[in-house]
């Protein structure tokens, strides 16, 4: 496709481009759990019903979306997607998918740990997806981001991960149920904290509807 048909990249922090327009857990599936991977999350997976059923109007937030692989699931399926992340080699490299319609996708080259401005302010999305990051002063935006009866996915490494190796730094890390606990006001769909054989690895993931 003709990548300067849809280039709606954003060098600016502090500029977003805006869009055009079952309950209960299941047995995890192993996946890798690195940015990198392809594969898109079990977790979105599992509940991508509840994502169709949205009446969209705002597009979902794959924030700190590395390769973009829950993003691109997404796309595949003819949601809207806004691709934001610091690391604008790998949004760049997203502008080779190739979408039926290019309105549909969004690459957002942000830094949502800037200590200045909150990058997530004025902005609304259907869904905001957050898998394998972790920065405790941005929950709350994230909150405020979503539309009342929208949708957060949340996947990312809990405190046991030390016996696996990295990350093991604390603050990249959850404490047992602090996942749940950011989110106790939200209808709570799914959340689950367990052990992953595949790689090894241990992780806390929720589904939440805000109300």
């Amino acid at each position: 496709m003709n990548a300067a048909a849809f280039l709606l990249y954003a060098r600016s922090d502090s500029l977003m481009l805006n869009l055009s327009s079952s309950r209960g857990c299941h047995p995890i599936i192993p996946v890798s759990v690195t940015h990198s991977n392809l594969k898109e999350s079990a977790l979105l997976v599992r509940h991508i019903t509840l994502l169709k059923a949205l009446e969209v109007s705002h597009g979902v937030l794959d924030l700190a979306c590395g390769s973009g692989r829950n993003g691109r699931y997404l796309l595949s399926l003819g949601l809207p997607v806004v691709f934001a992340d610091i690391d604008g080699e790998k949004l760049a490299g997203l502008s080779a998918v190739d979408v039926p319609d290019p309105a549909m996708m969004k690459l957002w080259e942000v830094d949502f740990e800037q200590k200045t401005d909150n990058p997530l302010a004025g902005k609304t999305f259907d869904a905001i997806l957050v898998f394998n990051y972790l920065h405790r002063a941005l929950i709350d935006r994230i909150k405020q981001a979503v539309r009342p009866g929208g949708l957060v996915f949340y996947e990312t490494f809990t405190e046991q991960q030390r016996r696996f190796g990295r990350p093991s730094n604390p603050d990249f890390l959850l404490k047992p149920n602090e996942l749940k606990s950011w989110f106790e006001t939200w209808q709570i769909i799914c959340c689950e904290e367990l052990e992953r054989a595949n790689p090894p690895s241990h992780i806390a993931s929720l589904v939440a509807r805000k109300p």
